[in-house]
């Protein structure tokens, strides 16, 4: 039944969505722009290559689109092969010409509970450890693991929710730069006193972090 019904919803987005939904990417450092979804089809997120659509009748899965001349649909495509399945990654059911449909993951990202106040407990940090060890194990390389990346689940466990750069070779520290931050700033300083960090502030310290990075001047972030 659910193998049946993934295949209604396959076909639906091959008609009803693949052929209407209107997304350019203007930059590669910023999110692509969704100009026309076809509803009742929904757009859920952005990043900088692609768009995340969802359907209402089917909570289950989301549709991932990438923008027209955007690369990295194969890389991903391979990627989740190499997961197969686990608890703190998403699952690829169907990939054909830039698009993948999701098992669909709910929570909150680290992000947004710094914006809005939301405990982050130790057990996601750790589950999330736990899950990039995995990685490891299947020949994979956690890139790009950051605040906007990663969730606290709606069950209270650690998710990560973009895989798509996973088989960079460079190394990447944002995820120890992250669990750091967490560690000595966060646990000690905010967590108890549940603030609500403003998204200017937390978009400059990203911008901030970013320059450093690049510069390769890390300072007391330096692994």
């Amino acid at each position: 039944m659910a193998q049946s019904r993934l295949q209604v919803f396959c076909d639906r987005l091959e008609q009803e969505l693949r052929p209407h939904l209107d997304l350019t990417s203007e930059h590669p450092h910023h999110p692509v722009i969704v100009r026309h979804c076809p509803s009742p089809w929904y757009c859920v997120g952005t990043g900088n290559y692609a768009a995340v659509v969802a359907h209402p009748d089917f909570p289950a899965w989301v549709v991932k689109v990438y923008a027209p001349h955007r690369e990295g649909f194969a890389a991903e495509v391979e990627v989740y092969r190499r997961l197969g399945t686990h608890a703190a990654f998403s699952e690829c059911y169907y990939a054909k010409d830039g698009i993948l449909v999701l098992r669909r993951l709910h929570g909150t990202t680290l992000y947004d509970c710094a914006h809005r106040g939301i405990p982050i407990p130790r057990k996601v940090i750790e589950d999330i450890d736990q899950a990039l060890d995995y990685v490891y194990a299947q020949g994979l390389n956690p890139h790009d693991v950051h605040g906007k990346n990663v969730m606290l689940g709606v069950d209270g466990r650690g998710l990560v929710v973009d895989i798509s750069d996973f088989l960079k070779p460079e190394p990447c520290y944002a995820w120890k730069d992250l669990k750091r931050a967490y560690y000595c700033l966060y646990r000690p300083l905010i967590a108890g006193l549940k603030l609500k960090i403003p998204y200017a502030f937390l978009d400059h310290v990203r911008t901030v972090y970013r320059v450093y990075r690049r510069l390769g001047d890390r300072l007391f972030l330096k692994p």
